[in-house]
């Protein structure tokens, strides 16, 4: 009797040893545990707790207890993961809970199914039909099925499919397949392109596209993010929808988008108020120290897919354990597969055989095959209050949305908590149109000296929320956080040290202010944009009417003319009706004429082109044939110069030496930049990893001259039109460039950002601020408040000047060439006429015997008797009657072009 109750102690120890995880060394084949080993590769711990919590409880049911061994990798090492996966087969583990890395995981699968080892692998799978690996995880084909029922509960036509790797294309792949021939249209687009976490100019082209409604599928880090940087672009509003593929959407940061109006649905597999749930967050914070302040009924929880399928998959194994005995071997991983675990597969085998309704998180779970079957989706949305079920989604039945009623929260009704309080309002009063001082011939004391868009809207926040407020010049320094120092300045310091409870002006929302203060949602959205002076009008150039047609024109213009001249010359020559008797009075010539000569052809061509005709005539079909083509084509090119000179002699091209803001970096034409001198713009290039930025930055660091205290100081110096060109926001760009009319934007944004309001961290009235900006953006009164500031005070000169601009006269300078062509034309054909006359005058002297002096006074005293149109040949009076060959006519001198006719003939 002795005997049994000592043994019956000694056994009842070691079942207590063996339910405290890690109590029990026992490994050889014959002993009283079964080891389970996981290798893991999360940094947060998460899993392993998750994995020793489930071991404890499955153990208080267990005649055999489970025993837990844990081994860290680094994320996707294979080689560490092999490695220590060899000791634990070494340790006789029966089965292998694998790392999240899939390349890793699918490795371990194959070496433990060359052991006989059961795998389990907790995440998303894309291996087709493992047969040999353990996955409660849904299927690619479940999750492109409740995707497809949520997506036709909306009545979508068209959609963006929004993914971030080429495996989640298969979900894409079955959705399109329970379409069929008839769907909407899908626009796909890939949000990680340079596989380096910025998303945005993806979602830059999803904003400027005509869809608004996006299925988004990706990893939980990625998905994550990707919403993250949405809000950022300014797509996180009320004409955004998101359908979220993703499972741990529960466990996203989310106050952001509360109140953002955009609507976010997704799916989950399990409640955060679960018993099992509540349990195992109730142990991480036990475990990890971490807050208990968990969000009451906002429906998030910080148990992840990986942690739930981790839990279920140690309750799987422990249910089989149940009903098959199973005692792990150790393995030596160098053996080949004779040496395998005995019963591994069986167990395996069995495992996928079990039906569990019962103590699971994620629910029900039977196998159907390979594949895990009978589970049901949660239908997600995000409201102000968080998370809310709005319906259930169960294989083989019909979806549809079943959204509460909505849930009044007393919390939220405080009337009486801004009333009659009295908050310190910081202003930038050099910064138009966010403040300034009102101009009045009285003295103005208070916030009545104040006037802005800023100090409008703090009214309507004001009337709204019933508080009092107090403005305060905050200066020009918006201020920055340092974070090396843990120090703050300008109207960053002011808000941190309580001096000050809001700032609004144009204070870009940035991560590192939001290190130390708090920001309501955006209430414009913007980026940097360059100012710079517009483009400025060309001087007109000397020859500008030769613009209607380029130079190749001008250059095939010539080859035809000079071609058809000798066209004419050729068939003049060769028409035997081109040859004329020089006398008609002899009917028998002894010698025939032609019209069409070199110099003739050319005179032909000329006075066609230029519209004015000739003296000449073709008789020949040849010659008037080309005659007509010629006369056609000149009808069309002067035509067509006629209607082009007009506008390219009214119009003037502006020009301006920079575009874009690569021209600006590679200072193109010597055009200097700069920007505020602190500030997130200039913080922009400080922190860009963007080549062209960080060049840009290493030209101003290098030129502080070049950087201004504040915008105004920019703009006046862009004004100076000393080729300057200022960085600042794109808003304040606009509010100058409708009032100085000399300058301009220049290029797209270089980002997108937002200004929001400045209070202090953890302030407890900014879920109320954000309901009344959100309200006064419905309402149309932020809009109005732009418009009233930017387009109405002060503004419509530019336009109403460019509105009374007509076309522009023409000037001497637009014409300066044609007269210039006039005058070099004249100044030639007078000098030609002279020296042809001397000519003349020199070969008479000479065949009278003369001297030239004597026959060139002569001649000159005929030239400019005006008033005489008729000349003498025979004269007593003359010098050409008493030389010697004066009984000869004159007529018998011949001219140059009638010697070189004869001598041609």
């Amino acid at each position: 009797m002795q005997l049994c109750w000592i043994l019956l102690i000694l056994f009842g120890l070691a079942r207590v040893k063996c339910q405290f995880y890690g109590g029990s060394n026992m490994g050889s084949p014959s002993g009283q545990a079964i080891r389970l080993g996981l290798i893991t590769d999360d940094e947060t711990d998460r899993i392993r707790q998750t994995f020793e919590h489930a071991i404890s409880v499955v153990n208080n049911e267990l005649g055999v207890p489970l025993v837990g061994e844990t081994e860290q990798v680094a994320y996707g090492n294979s080689v560490q993961a092999f490695a220590q996966l060899c000791r634990l087969m070494q340790n006789g583990v029966g089965a292998i809970f694998g790392p999240a890395a899939k390349y890793t995981a699918s490795h371990l699968l194959n070496a433990c199914d060359s052991k006989d080892i059961p795998f389990v692998y907790p995440h998303l799978s894309w291996m087709e039909a493992q047969a040999d690996g353990f996955n409660l995880y849904p299927n690619p084909v479940d999750i492109a099925h409740v995707l497809y029922d949520i997506v036709n509960q909306f009545d979508w036509s068209r959609f963006i499919f929004c993914y971030e790797s080429a495996e989640y294309l298969n979900i894409l792949d079955h959705m399109m397949s329970f379409y069929g021939v008839k769907g909407p249209v899908i626009k796909v687009m890939r949000y990680d392109l340079n596989l380096n976490g910025n998303y945005k100019s993806v979602l830059r082209r999803i904003r400027k596209s005509e869809d608004s409604r996006i299925v988004v599928v990706g990893s939980t880090e990625g998905v994550a993010e990707l919403l993250r940087q949405a809000q950022q672009v300014g797509i996180m509003n009320e004409d955004y929808t998101y359908i979220v593929g993703n499972l741990d959407l529960h466990t996203f940061e989310l106050e952001e988008y509360k109140y953002s109006e955009a609507n976010i649905t997704g799916i989950r597999m399990f409640s955060p108020d679960q018993e099992e749930v509540r349990d195992l967050v109730e142990m991480l914070h036990q475990q990890l120290g971490e807050s208990e302040n968990e969000p009451i009924n906002d429906g998030s929880s910080l148990v992840t897919m990986s942690m739930a399928l981790t839990y279920d998959a140690v309750r799987v194994i422990a249910e089989t354990t149940k009903h098959l005995p199973y005692q792990p071997q150790m393995l030596n991983c160098s053996e080949r597969h004779d040496n395998v675990q005995r019963d591994g597969s069986t167990f395996r085998n069995y495992m996928r055989s079990l039906e569990i309704k019962e103590k699971t998180i994620t629910g029900r779970i039977y196998f159907d095959g390979n594949v895990r079957k009978g589970f049901t989706f949660d239908v997600i949305e995000l409201q102000t209050s968080g998370l809310v079920k709005i319906g259930t989604w169960e294989e083989g039945k019909e979806f549809e949305f079943n959204r509460p009623p909505p849930v009044i929260n007393f919390n939220d009704i405080d009337d009486g908590s801004l009333v009659n309080k009295t908050f310190k309002v910081l202003i930038s009063v050099a910064t138009k149109p966010y403040a300034s001082i009102v101009d009045s011939i009285e003295t103005l004391i208070g916030n009545n000296q104040y006037q802005g868009y800023g100090v409008d809207l703090i009214k309507e926040l004001a009337d709204k929320l019933g508080f009092n407020f107090t403005f305060l010049d905050g200066g020009n320094d918006y201020g920055f956080f340092n974070k090396t120092t843990n120090s703050t300045t300008g109207m960053l310091k002011e808000i941190v040290e309580g001096r000050a409870d809001l700032a609004i002006t144009d204070l870009t929302i940035t991560s590192e202010r939001e290190e130390v203060i708090d920001f309501s949602i955006p209430f414009m959205n913007l980026g940097i944009a360059i100012l710079y002076v517009k483009p400025q009008k060309a001087p007109p150039a000397l020859f500008s009417f030769m613009d209607p047609f380029s130079s190749e024109v001008w250059l095939y213009l010539g080859i035809a003319y000079v071609g058809v001249s000798l066209c004419f010359f050729i068939l003049g020559r060769l028409s035997p009706t081109e040859w004329d008797n020089p006398y008609p009075c002899i009917d028998e010539p002894e010698e025939l004429e032609n019209q069409f000569t070199i110099n003739n052809s050319l005179w032909f061509t000329t006075g066609a082109l230029l519209q004015q005709g000739s003296e000449i005539a073709p008789k020949a079909l040849s010659t008037r044939t080309i005659s007509a083509i010629w006369w056609f084509f000149t009808l069309i090119m002067v035509s067509s110069y006629t209607a082009n000179l007009a506008a390219f002699l009214t119009i003037e091209n502006p020009t301006s030496p920079i575009n874009s803001v690569e021209d600006l970096a590679n200072n193109k034409e010597d055009v200097q930049y700069g920007a505020k001198r602190t500030g997130s713009t200039r913080n922009f290039f400080l922190t860009s990893e963007e080549p062209i930025y960080m060049k840009m930055n290493e030209y101003m660091a290098n030129h502080p001259e070049m950087l201004m205290d504040n915008n105004q100081d920019g703009v006046d110096k862009v004004k100076a039109g000393t080729k300057y060109a200022f960085l600042m926001e794109s808003t304040s760009i606009e509010f100058n460039t409708v009032r100085e009319c000399n300058l301009t934007k220049v290029g797209d944004p270089l980002d997108e950002k937002g200004y929001g309001i400045a209070m202090v961290k953890n302030w407890p009235y900014r879920d109320k601020f954000n309901n009344a900006l959100l309200e006064l953006q419905e309402q149309g009164v932020l809009a109005k408040l732009k418009t009233k500031w930017w387009n109405e005070i002060g503004a419509g000169v530019c336009s109403a000047k460019s509105e009374a601009d007509g076309p522009s006269e023409l000037g001497v300078d637009n014409l300066s060439g044609i007269y210039a062509v006039l005058a070099v034309g004249t100044i030639i054909s007078i000098i030609v006429s002279v020296l042809c006359w001397c000519v003349f005058v020199y070969k008479k002297a000479k065949f009278y015997a003369v001297s030239f002096c004597d026959a060139l006074s002569e001649e000159f005293k005929i030239v400019i008797r005006f008033s005489e149109n008729e000349r003498v040949l025979k004269s007593a009076q003359s010098i050409y009657s008493r030389s010697r060959n004066s009984s000869q006519s004159i007529e018998s001198l011949q001219t140059d072009s009638e010697e070189n006719m004869r001598t041609g003939d």
